[in-house]
């Protein structure tokens, strides 16, 4: 067997896990995941992008869906604060389903929903950094070229590339490393968020709309009158103001479009083998949960500045000019926007010459590559977690002297690069990933179940945890909020399902993410097969909680 620095030893009886501990560095602090945790919401790479799909619900709030959605998935974070706390181990949503459920379950929803389908976010994280940094950088320098390629399908291929190269890097220096690398970034960010908030702040309406006119003529190659060009090509449907509540109904069915951003404060749940003091419950709340209310705030700041000085009607109007909607609005042919409205980009504009405007679209950048590695670093730790529970082989369990799983790491990146191939440069295969999203939600609502019934499916591990005494009504705190929490990934995923506004129900696309549920389940029955032969019993594997 291999010794927890990855070295071979001579076999003997065989044991349940791998080797007798992990090898994995608790090189984390609760302030990092807190960090983790905010990139992974991420309100300017990720929210920026989706509050565009506001425009598909014409009767909605964007800024009350944002705010009450915000509120409401403290639930999950203190949902997931419990289950870390309880059982603090590398592999988060793999071991607490596996161990409280079952292990077929476990591995089949923790394999699909952060292994394969995270190999189809690389190209999707791609397309968000051509939108919002390659495209609006290059466009600023004036080089037309740099901004044709990015914005074809072979520079979708290649940012997917850098995607995946620069997430393998970051994670590859190790734990410790890359805390230092999302700090610089974090404060960066918040540095560059700042300076964008004071542009819209001591900038009126019509100083914008002048800027606007003049920039993108110079910037973008529109016409003379872009401002008003873009309100009258697609003007939105949206509340005339931005604090207007509108119907509710229209808020409840923006949701499903809003999680898309903020249902991923438990991105690092995975990692809190890693994180010094995971065991305490409210330093886990303070780590999600401030995440997810500071980014809250952050966007309902953001809404307000954005409707003061571009203008609620505009920024709304581009929206719905980017993504060319006439069967939800009045549309006329050719809007003067049909860029991403960036928002970073649009704050630029205010500032006369090339410079300053670079600074800032760079600064905000910097939300980005603070991100990147969200898209395999969570889940290596999953994909390391089933191999040192032996379902996968234990060559896959192997870590670095820096304690980096490198064949997880391995098993991330290499199938990611030609899957972003496919997703460039075929439209067939495109269409096949757009329910990728749903398999995640599928994977939380499982954790969600397992933590419901978990005070009476583990009562041994929920009374000595430092959860046990926490009660509402009498009955487990923890029970509560994820009953809570699954209530809101139901109503999500049969929205998704139903309405074909959401783009997430698409025939081939849930055929395609059946096939993948399908080879999850024949690797964990072939692996269960081998290892009864190997005298390993996976049941017994799955009633352990594994060393750190």
């Amino acid at each position: 067997m291999e010794s927890a620095a990855g070295r071979v030893e001579p076999l003997g009886e065989p044991s349940l896990f791998a080797r007798k501990a992990t090898g994995l560095v608790r090189g984390w602090a609760v302030r990092d995941a807190f960090i983790y945790a905010f990139f992974s919401i991420n309100l300017v790479t990720l929210g920026f992008f989706i509050f565009s799909y506001a425009v598909f619900i014409p009767g909605g709030s964007l800024f009350w869906a944002v705010l009450l959605s915000g509120a409401y998935l403290l639930l999950q974070a203190v949902t997931y604060a419990s289950l870390v706390a309880a059982m603090p181990r590398a592999g988060g949503d793999y071991v607490w389903i596996s161990r409280i459920l079952g292990g077929g379950l476990g591995f089949v929803l923790a394999v699909c929903g952060w292994w394969f389908i995270l190999w189809h976010w690389v190209p999707i994280y791609a397309n968000i950094l051509n939108v919002e940094v390659f495209v609006p950088l290059f466009a600023i320098v004036g080089w037309d070229g740099g901004v044709t390629f990015f914005s074809e399908d072979r520079g979708l291929f290649w940012s997917s590339v850098i995607v995946a190269g620069l997430a393998s890097l970051f994670i590859a220096l190790g734990i410790r490393t890359y805390a230092r690398i999302q700090q610089v970034c974090f404060y960066g960010a918040l540095l560059g968020l700042a300076f964008m908030f004071v542009l819209l702040l001591v900038n009126s309406k019509t100083d914008f709309i002048s800027a606007l006119n003049t920039q993108s003529q110079e910037v973008l190659g529109t016409g003379p009158n872009a401002y008003q060009g873009t309100i009258d090509a697609a003007a939105a449907g949206t509340p005339s103001g931005v604090g207007d509540f509108g119907a509710l109904s229209g808020i409840f069915l923006l949701i499903p479009f809003i999680v898309f951003f903020n249902l991923w404060s438990n991105w690092g749940a995975t990692l809190y083998g890693e994180v010094r003091g995971a065991s305490d419950f409210r330093k886990n709340i303070r780590a999600m949960g401030g995440a997810l209310v500071v980014t809250t705030i952050l966007a309902g700041i953001s809404f307000l500045l954005f409707a003061k000085t571009f203008g609620w009607d505009f920024y709304n109007a581009a929206n719905n000019g980017y993504w060319g909607q006439p069967a939800l609005f009045d549309y006329v042919e050719d809007p003067a926007i049909t860029f991403f409205p960036y928002p970073g980009l649009l704050a630029a504009f205010l500032m006369d010459g090339a410079v300053w405007q670079f600074i800032l679209v760079a600064l905000m950048a910097l939300w980005f590559f603070g991100w990147v590695g969200t898209v395999f670093l969570s889940s290596t730790r999953v994909v390391f977690a089933t191999a040192f529970d032996r379902v996968l082989p234990e060559t896959v369990a192997k870590v670095s002297r820096r304690g980096v799983p490198y064949v997880a790491l391995a098993l991330m990146l290499i199938p990611a690069l030609p899957i972003s191939w496919l997703y460039a440069f075929n439209e067939d295969f495109y269409s096949w990933t757009l329910a990728a999203t749903m398999v995640i939600a599928i994977t939380f609502a499982g954790s969600a179940i397992a933590a419901a019934v978990l005070p009476w499916r583990k009562p041994e591990i929920y009374n000595a945890s430092p959860i046990g005494r926490y009660r509402v009504a009498g009955i487990p705190l923890i029970t509560v909020t994820a009953i809570g929490f699954l209530a809101l990934l139901v109503f999500c995923l049969y929205k998704w399902l139903q309405d074909d506004v959401y783009g997430l129900n698409d025939s081939s696309s849930l055929i395609y993410m059946g096939v993948l549920y399908v080879i999850a389940l024949v690797i964990y029955i072939g692996s269960r097969i081998v290892r009864r032969r190997q005298g390993i019993d996976m049941a017994m594997v799955h009633k352990e909680i594994p060393a750190e």
